[in-house]
């Protein structure tokens, strides 16, 4: 059986685990302000920084992703999804497609931890694609369209569904924009 679409060749995985590091670390601090003694989302985030860096083995860090129990338990919402994006950054060693639940749980964390901010979530969306290389562009573009291919995470599931699918439908029309548009003046 072929291997699908949303797994990327390692090299490609590696290159957008920083990406995906980089997001969810961002909203670490959504976490941190709940359960500043838990420290499995910033582990999660250091490995995903150490797996794009090429220095931890992909095999490992797929069992290890399914260690430490979930984070996002007995917390608020924000925080839950803060958790949550810095798991989706650490599963990315497995399949690449999981860069992009990274970014989409990133920017749900940021829009609910900024209820008083109605552009938060926009403006965290326009950050992630300001902080993409054209090679990590090049990659994240060659993913199928949220819920249109049922062999990865941007299958039927938590990504595919409400909030989550909207937030990565307005990320992957933005990957789809002429590399000239991405830039916020």
């Amino acid at each position: 059986m072929a291997p699908s679409i949303q797994t990327f060749s390692d090299t490609d995985r590696r290159l957008v685990a920083g990406w995906a590091a980089a997001c969810a670390e961002r909203v670490l601090w959504v976490y941190e302000a709940e359960r500043a003694e838990d420290d499995r989302p910033s582990a999660a985030i250091a490995r995903a920084k150490a797996y794009a860096r090429g220095e931890l083995d992909t095999a490992a860090e797929i069992r290890r992703r399914f260690g430490g129990g979930s984070a996002a338990r007995d917390v608020s919402p924000a925080a839950a999804a803060a958790a949550r994006s810095a798991g989706q950054a650490s599963a990315v060693c497995h399949m690449g497609a999981h860069a992009l639940g990274a970014a989409a749980y990133a920017v749900k964390a940021v829009g609910l931890a900024s209820p008083e901010q109605p552009g938060a979530a926009d403006d965290e969306i326009i950050w992630q694609i300001q902080q993409m290389t054209t090679e990590m562009r090049a990659v994240l573009r060659t993913l199928p369209a949220v819920g249109e291919d049922r062999s990865g995470p941007l299958g039927p599931g938590l990504l595919a569904s409400g909030q989550m699918k909207r937030i990565i439908q307005q990320l992957q029309a933005r990957l789809a924009a002429p590399d000239s548009t991405l830039v916020v003046g």
